[in-house]
């Protein structure tokens, strides 16, 4: 494609709607000048291919492959998993016709209450940007683009559509951009996907600092920048700012500020060029035809059971594990029927199988006994969705409190308890010292039942390591007294983050940074030094194949690691050359703003401001009633994979509904709720009932998109 020469052809009006989005998941598509349409679906950890035009509904999705999500893959310590992952869900998007992925989920975490943590990989930015290396490459090679989410300092949920991240730029540059930077530099991702928040009052989509000054200046970057789902703004000052696309579009306004801007003089073309320039370059890159090649569901299906078996964690054992086939077991705790393999909102997906705890113990013949005659308890707990999802952070690291009951009543019966745990981040374990065996699956996709089944008849050997601390309590977390609970999200802690914050100050914690057990034993030899390389011998002195996880750290910071895989008496010589450090110095100056008021509402106000007057609440029920008809109407389906979907969904659109913006709700509704209606509601909000309705009135003129121009 010689973007050039079709630059040159097209109108600024055409310019306008290739810049933007529409149906959801495509871009614009310029008959006239035979420029297709790109698709895009949700990942990261598999596909959510929406039937039809689609919306964000998470049931009617086409089937897919549920691999394990980061919080687990990044357990493993091993982008080779990555890799292969990412490979077989480029395998299924070739298949949909899907050309880009939206992922991988590279943010830090913070703090392990944040609710999307699930879909991150670890709170330390070389091994988080190691995994997602391996990730970005496997899809990439299959020839399918990736879009690596969120650009930036996006760590929280409960504000994420208008909070604004205060933070130094020492803190954003030695931790949360480093990660995005070794990325971009050393994966080259076909494309970004910018934040919500703001960051230091500038909202990432018209961050000129942020997205072109860093990004594209110093770090090279040369692909496309998209906005998450709803996250313009000010569509004219984000093109100053180097955004190119505008997701998911279909919004009158923004290209009718792009139209008039160049007309009026106030937007020069050279910025809506580049953007389009861009988005000609995605297109000619990646749209090809769809694989007709059916997938290989069972394939990928085993893919997903390997790849949870060698990132599962075995936290604790005192010799309660391996289990063997004369172990009498008591089975109980609802995650052995109903495992939590994946998380809640949009990147949960329809998985093509499902091989549940109870699946795989039938498949070996294991059968529960009762409480007095059996060896040993195994208990399968974790966080439901109902703690964890998309769109809010949880209040607390607990888990569920009749789980709680359930491991004190038996680890009162004085047998040796086993605990089995699902969910996509830490939780306090006051139960620790009083059970024999942890064996944490975080979320391991639609495959983990049979991966733990491995784990635990000691068919594999667990070798996953901690890619987060674990803190003995939810009061010990150094963000915890402050985070999530206003639009201002004050970074004060600063670098301190996850291990670093524990080690600097003594802090104990339940289970550390890099933690794992195995079904067998390792010795290291003393580290040693030559030039700029550092060498270790590791052995396995136990009787098991197993793999072991070299960790260089310096000055407390990991600077390297390497898995190896050996057998019994098996050596090997590890050499691991840290990359140089950053000497560049930056300012930890942190300025804190004032909370901005609750009244007037305005377009950015948390949604449940509206509440604040009559006609808010009006417009405020209203609204969530969509998302209340959707949890009636999902309840009364018959059990099974469909309800269990349909129940998150609308769990989901709740969440997302009450946590977002009126600005944000209209850039991702599109027609459905245009601009004008939204600064109606502000108006009627604030008591201007008729200035309200004249809004409401006066609807958002703009030419017809060039897909529509022949109908």
């Amino acid at each position: 494609m010689d973007t050039e020469k079709i630059l040159a052809k097209m109108t600024v009006e055409e310019k306008a709607a290739l810049v933007s989005g529409t149906d959801f998941m495509y871009t614009n598509p310029i008959p006239r000048l035979d420029i297709p349409s790109l698709r895009m679906s949700d990942g990261p950890h598999g596909l959510r291919v929406q039937k039809e035009k689609g919306d964000n509904g998470v049931s009617e999705s086409e089937p897919a492959t549920a691999f394990p999500t980061a919080s687990c893959t990044a357990s493993g310590w091993d982008p080779e998993n990555t890799r292969k992952t990412g490979a077989a869900i480029a395998d299924e998007c070739r298949h949909y016709g899907v050309h880009v992925l939206l992922g991988p989920g590279v943010n830090l975490k913070r703090n392990p209450t944040c609710g999307r943590n699930f879909e991150y990989f670890s709170e330390d930015p070389f091994l988080a940007s190691e995994l997602a290396i391996g990730e970005i490459e496997g899809v990439q090679s299959q020839g399918v683009g990736v879009s690596v989410k969120h650009f930036a300092l996006n760590n929280s949920e409960n504000y994420r559509f208008m909070g604004n991240s205060v933070v130094s730029e020492k803190t954003a540059r030695e931790i949360y951009l480093k990660v995005f930077e070794r990325i971009v530099k050393k994966a080259k991702p076909a494309s970004l996907m910018c934040a919500y928040n703001q960051i230091n009052g500038v909202f990432c989509s018209e961050n000129k600092w942020l997205l072109t000054d860093v990004l594209r200046g110093e770090w090279g970057f040369d692909g496309l920048v998209m906005t998450d789902w709803g996250a313009m703004r000010d569509r004219v000052a984000s093109l100053e700012a180097g955004l190119d696309l505008e997701m998911p579009g279909d919004t009158a306004i923004c290209r009718k500020w792009i139209i008039d801007g160049v007309n009026n003089g106030t937007l020069d073309i050279k910025y809506l060029d580049k953007a389009a320039e861009n988005v000609l370059k995605l297109i000619d890159r990646y749209v090809k035809p769809a694989d007709e090649k059916p997938i290989d569901f069972d394939k990928h299906h085993e893919l997903a059971a390997d790849i949870a078996a060698d990132c599962a964690v075995l936290m604790k054992n005192e010799g309660a594990l391996p289990l063997y086939k004369s172990d009498k077991v008591h089975i109980c705790g609802e995650m052995f029927t109903h495992m939590r393999y994946q998380g809640a909102g949009s990147s949960m997906i329809n998985p093509a199988r499902l091989t549940t705890p109870e699946d795989a113990f039938k498949v070996r013949g294991v059968n529960s006994y009762g409480v007095d005659e059996c060896d040993k308890i195994l208990v399968f707990a974790g966080l439901t969705d109902d703690y964890e999802s998309e769109g809010c952070d949880r209040a607390d690291m607990k888990l569920p409190e009749d789980q709680l009951r359930l491991i004190d009543e038996v680890c009162a019966t004085g047998k040796p308890v086993i605990v089995v745990l699902y969910g996509g981040s830490p939780v306090e374990l006051p139960f620790d010292d009083r059970i024999n065996a942890l064996l944490n699956m975080y979320l391991p996709g639609q495959n983990g039942g049979e991966a733990t089944a491995r784990l635990l008849f000691g068919e594999v050997n667990p070798s996953g390591k901690l890619a987060e601390t674990w803190p003995i309590k939810y009061y010990d977390v150094p963000s915890q007294k402050n985070f999530g609970k206003n639009i201002n999200e004050i970074y004060s802690e600063g670098a301190e983050v996850g291990y670093r914050y524990y080690n600097n100050h003594n802090i104990p914690v339940r289970y550390p940074f890099g933690h794992g057990c195995s079904y067998t034993e390792f010795e290291q030899s003393e580290w040693t030094k030559d030039g700029g390389a550092y060498s270790v011998t590791v052995k396995n002195v136990g009787d098991r194949y197993g793999a072991e996880v070299v960790q260089l750290y310096i000055d407390g910071e990991l600077r390297g690691f390497k898995k190896v895989r050996l057998n019994p008496g098996e050596s090997v010589t590890v050499t691991i050359t840290p990359e140089p450090r950053d000497d560049k110095e930056y300012s930890d100056e942190l300025k804190i703003p004032d909370e901005p008021p609750k009244f007037p509402v305005t377009l950015e106000s948390p949604f449940t401001d509206l509440k604040q007057t009559f006609m808010g609440r009006v417009f405020y029920n209203s609204v969530l009633s969509v998302a209340r008809k959707e949890m009636k109407k999902a309840q009364k389906l018959p059990d099974g994979k469909e309800k269990d979907n349909a129940i998150k969904g609308a769990y989901f659109m709740e969440k997302v509904i009450t946590s977002n913006s009126l600005r944000s709700m209209s850039m991702s509704a599109g027609a459905q709720f245009p601009y004008n209606l939204a600064e109606g509601f502000v108006l009627m909000t604030n008591r201007h009932f008729f200035k309200g309705l004249r809004k409401f009135l006066t609807p958002i003129k703009v030419p017809k998109l060039p897909k529509e121009e022949n109908k």
